[in-house]
């Protein structure tokens, strides 16, 4: 598959690095939650103890590339705009910007294994490198890029075991789920969507599900093997080096027990002989409930903050940084918005929306008995169902819940809505236009169209993500709604 598509991946990815390292290192200045992560990979390479409401394997990662090629932290991460006093600073931002842009060749294979033909991959591919919002992302010292190539990496794993029944990619899906989930818990979702698939794919061949005889345990052992043993064992091992790296006194003493504080040194307890210190399970187990929970206790507001509802239409983008040494009265200012491609994210949604209304045209063909659904018509329906199902899992942990929540939360149910809208095109859309207006080479010329006007888009919206200088009336250009200011 990749030998035969190599020229795409190889235009797909140049494209990526061009559109990622662009201005790479712009701005020199502390940008929006720098300001934590870079306090936490100076915890890292000092050793001393910080306590976060996320896993730790993204900023574990950057803390020790950054090492292995000399970094020395001497920033002091204290208030967005704080100016980086040497160049540094680019290692640190060096490796969220690399996996953002492999993201989209990920995503272009994924879309391969789905059966979608390889221009409308390569177009959908191309969809992702010139989204505003998942440059913005990537581009800076964040961690969500690592949750998105981690999670559809997984994802590309467990098609091809799928496809190819092939084993060892099923061990591969669960370990890159795993790490999605050790960037941020909601990566679990990932994890989900295999198991859920794999748990519907086993009741599908079997008439009772109550004659256990029926079942192929084998299959199913390895099943939990590879989805739940082995992502418990390799999630262990990340929390484990996690609080053996951080063994020394630091902001986050006062959020752990006694008994974890026993062994972080020249902490208040390291000395007292009254306290027995946990061994490796207890500290797991604490950090793990003390990560649930800060993030059940975050009540905090925030004026770009949005509810997960909102952002399929992308109502309220977020306001990153703005250069305070320029006048803008005479000249304008540099800003960072995170704000997504407007082609991309709506023409995205509207895919959710018919992806929906397709299902529920073909249900109704199933239950009249005098209407009856090709077998083509029930393999589409199938691969959207699947597809509409990891859309909705990526958004499930944010429903109902009252902590503060973001724009840049949506990525990865951006994505799985790119590749839903790529496959109706594909697979039905054109067929449907040639079937109804007898017009011809209709998926490509949808796709141009589509790849044209996203384009366009992205260079209007890219100083708001390369934070380059514009004039107040270019700005106001770019703000469409009230509630984008």
């Amino acid at each position: 598959m990749i030998m035969n598509n190599k020229l795409y991946i190889i235009i797909l990815l140049a494209s990526s690095l061009v559109v990622h390292f662009l201005f790479f290192g712009n701005p020199r200045e502390v940008v929006f939650d720098e300001v934590h992560y870079g306090k936490h990979v100076n915890d890292y390479i000092n050793r001393t103890f910080h306590f976060d409401g996320h896993p730790p394997l993204a900023r574990m990662s950057i803390a020790g590339f950054v090492k292995v090629f000399g970094y020395e932290p001497d920033s002091s991460f204290e208030t967005i705009g704080e100016k980086y006093p040497d160049n540094q600073y680019l290692l640190l931002r060096l490796l969220p910007t690399l996996a953002g842009s492999l993201i989209p060749v990920i995503v272009f294979l994924i879309m391969l294994e789905l059966g979608i033909s390889p221009f409308a991959s390569f177009v959908g591919g191309l969809l992702l490198v010139f989204d505003n919002g998942l440059l913005t992302q990537s581009r800076l010292l964040l961690m969500d890029a690592f949750l998105v190539l981690y999670g559809f990496t997984s994802l590309l794993f467990y098609l091809h075991y799928k496809n190819s029944r092939k084993k060892y990619f099923l061990i591969l899906t669960g370990i890159s789920a795993t790490f999605a989930f050790s960037v941020k818990w909601v990566g679990l979702s990932f994890l989900g969507f295999a198991i859920i698939v794999e748990g519907l794919d086993t009741l599908a061949k079997i008439r009772n599900i109550f004659n256990f005889r029926l079942f192929n345990w084998h299959k199913v052992g390895f099943t939990i093997l590879a989805l739940g043993i082995i992502p418990l064992a390799v999630y262990f091992l990340i929390i484990t080096a996690y609080s053996s790296i951080l063994n020394r006194s630091g902001t986050g003493d006062a959020f752990m027990s006694p008994e974890y504080q026993k062994s972080i040194e020249s902490g208040p307890y390291y000395n007292r002989t009254d306290i027995k210190p946990l061994n490796v399970f207890e500290k797991f187990y604490e950090l793990n409930f003390k990560m649930y929970e800060v993030n059940q206790n975050l009540t905090a507001t925030h004026p770009y903050s949005s509810p997960w509802y909102t952002w399929p239409v992308m109502e309220r983008p977020i306001y990153y940084w703005v250069d305070s040494t320029s006048s803008p009265q005479v000249s304008g200012d540099a800003r960072i918005y995170f704000i997504g491609n407007p082609i991309v994210w709506w023409g995205s949604t509207l895919g959710i929306i018919y992806g929906l209304w397709l299902m529920l045209c073909w249900f109704y063909k199933k239950i009249l008995p005098d209407k009856h659904a090709t077998s083509s018509q029930s393999v589409m329906i199938g691969t959207l169902s699947i597809l509409l199902m990891g859309y909705i899992l990526n958004l499930l942990p944010f429903v109902g819940i009252k902590r503060i929540m973001f724009l840049y939360h949506y990525l990865s149910a951006l994505i799985f809505a790119v590749i839903i809208l790529i496959y109706i095109i594909d697979k039905h859309f054109a067929n449907w236009l040639e079937i109804r207006f007898k017009l011809q080479n209709n998926s490509r010329n949808i796709l141009w169209t589509l790849l044209i006007l996203v384009v366009i888009s992205f260079i209007f919206f890219a100083p708001t993500s390369y934070g380059l200088n514009l004039s107040p009336s270019a700005y106001e250009l770019r703000l469409w709604f009230s509630s984008w200011r």
